[in-house]
């Protein structure tokens, strides 16, 4: 099944770097108003999810575990039909986000889907 994330090397590296420092970490996408809809990395179980979280897919960064990324139900709604890619930029980002002190923020970039994605997923966006 074809992935519906991926992650940038640049995103990958500082993950690698967070992840030595705190342990497995995590991703939630809320799409909230005081996050900015920016992705949030936290240590991993730090963030209760529930019945309102969709897990997307877990992240390859290159360790013996890979990090989990998980979104909002209504948000993965809204952006069922895109593929996401989490990169980081400099700038300031999210105060609760483990990045927040290294003066980067993650961002995610999305593009629609294809035919082709469609077809190796064998899902079709709501």
């Amino acid at each position: 099944m074809a992935s519906r994330v991926d992650v940038t090397p640049a995103a990958a590296e500082l993950l690698r770097t967070l992840t030595e420092a705190h342990g497995p970490v995590m991703f939630h996408q809320s799409g909230g108003c005081c996050d900015g809809s920016a992705p949030m990395c936290y240590p991993d179980g730090d963030f209760l999810l529930g019945d309102a979280d969709v897990h997307l897919d877990d992240l390859d960064i290159g360790l013996d575990r890979a990090v989990p990324v998980w979104m909002s139900k209504a948000q993965h709604e809204y952006w069922s039909h895109t593929h996401l890619t989490i990169d980081v930029v400099q700038g300031r980002g999210a105060g609760f986000s483990l990045e927040a002190p290294h003066g980067v923020r993650f961002l995610v970039r999305s593009r629609l889907l294809t035919e082709a994605d469609l077809t190796e997923s064998e899902e079709v966006p709501a």
